[in-house]
């Protein structure tokens, strides 16, 4: 009986011992599960970061020969309004004076249609 009591006791033993190896070895891997997330995380934000900088540098030169449109269609703008302003001024009197002269000056006449009754 006390042979059969000391393989129970060591049976509970070994029991006791592969329940704490397992305990251990579910331990180990989140600690590896959480360092390679963070090394993961890590390496995400590198690439990300990487990335980042080669669209920056990209929109940079996009938007810089854009930016350099946009002063060019400014320029052509400001070219065009002067050359509008310059014509309205110089045939403002004549157009103005053509209107009234076409208004004021009337010559009363029949027009071709209009039959004479007689």
């Amino acid at each position: 009986m006390a042979s059969q009591s000391q393989g129970i006791q060591q049976l509970l033993q070994a029991e006791k011992r592969a329940a704490e190896n397992v305990a251990e070895a579910r331990k180990r891997k989140n600690r590896r599960l959480k360092q390679a997330k963070e090394e993961a995380r890590a390496e995400i934000e590198q690439y990300r970061s990487k990335r980042e900088g080669e669209f920056s540098a990209k929109e940079a030169a996009a938007l810089g020969s854009h930016g350099n449109d946009a002063v060019e269609v400014d320029r052509e703008t400001v070219e065009r309004m002067s050359r509008i302003q310059a014509s309205y001024s110089g045939n403002h009197e004549a157009a103005l004076g053509d209107l009234l002269r076409l208004v004021c000056d009337i010559k009363p006449e029949l027009h071709a249609n209009h039959r004479v009754a007689g």
